[in-house]
């Protein structure tokens, strides 16, 4: 039934399929899912799942299976209400010190942020080693949704020293870029950060949000930046759709 679709550098060797030909149904079906994805292009509508059924021969069952795999990957879209759709391509952002709204400018994507949170909290453990800070001195708390072109994409935490930056509550506006309020406002320079990414599930707040499956991979990103004096900046959590964002990085030999 399935058929092996040309190599690809950016893929799987083979589709995944091996030399046997044996592989489970589902995953037969979603190779074929994959061939016309690519016929019918982005923004276009998958047929009814009877349909879809019916042209491969499967159940149901199998052919859900096969569809939530391609939702989980990013290459469909479910809509509420509406249907199962095929996904624009990955947004993707630089893991360099470029910051949001730079790397979705890059792209002709409009960046935007829902603010969530704002306050004043006491520097804990991890937020005092990370910003070089007593435990308990001050710390702004920013908390953002993240959007690309009106759709949310990801959420974001950032934490800030008070006793560095003492009025930035009062001169920044939380839904624009923070990165150009630090350096036209406070004259910060970012010279370099570290970051650390990994998988997770979304908490039940976080997917209500972000408006994500709770079921659905998320990317977590910490990052702590410095400036040219080495001084820390900024303690970063990023959670971003992984159905919707991939990173990127440009890698050079150690010398």
């Amino acid at each position: 039934m399935h058929r092996v679709p040309p190599h690809r550098a950016d893929g799987p060797v083979r589709a995944g399929i091996p030399e046997h030909g044996r592989i489970p149904r589902y995953y037969a079906v979603k190779t074929e899912l994959l061939w016309l994805v690519d016929a019918l292009g982005v923004g276009a509508a998958l047929p009814s799942e009877r349909e879809l059924a019916e042209r491969f021969s499967v159940s149901r069952v199998t052919l859900r299976q096969a569809v939530g795999e391609l939702v989980l990957e990013g290459k469909l879209q479910r809509r509420q209400g509406s249907g199962t759709f095929v996904a624009p391509p990955k947004l993707v952002q630089p893991l360099s010190l470029v910051s949001y709204t730079e790397g979705m400018l890059r792209q002709g994507v409009h960046p935007a942020r829902n603010v969530i949170t704002c306050e004043l909290l006491p520097a804990d453990e991890v937020l005092s080693d990370d910003l070089r800070l007593d435990l308990g001195a001050p710390v702004v708390h920013l908390e953002r949704v993240l959007l690309a072109d009106e759709e949310r994409i990801g959420l974001e935490s950032t934490y800030l020293s008070v006793a560095r930056f003492p009025d930035l509550l009062d001169v920044f506006d939380a839904t624009t870029s923070l990165y150009s309020c630090l350096t036209d406002r406070f004259g910060v320079v970012f010279d370099e950060a570290e970051e650390r990414l990994e998988t997770v599930l979304a908490t039940p707040r976080e997917a209500l949000l972000v408006g994500n499956n709770p079921a659905l991979p998320m990317l977590l990103l910490h990052r702590v930046s410095y400036d040219t004096a080495g001084e820390p900046i900024e303690r970063v959590r990023s959670l971003y759709r992984g159905d919707r964002f991939s990173f990127v990085a440009r890698l050079t030999a150690e010398k």
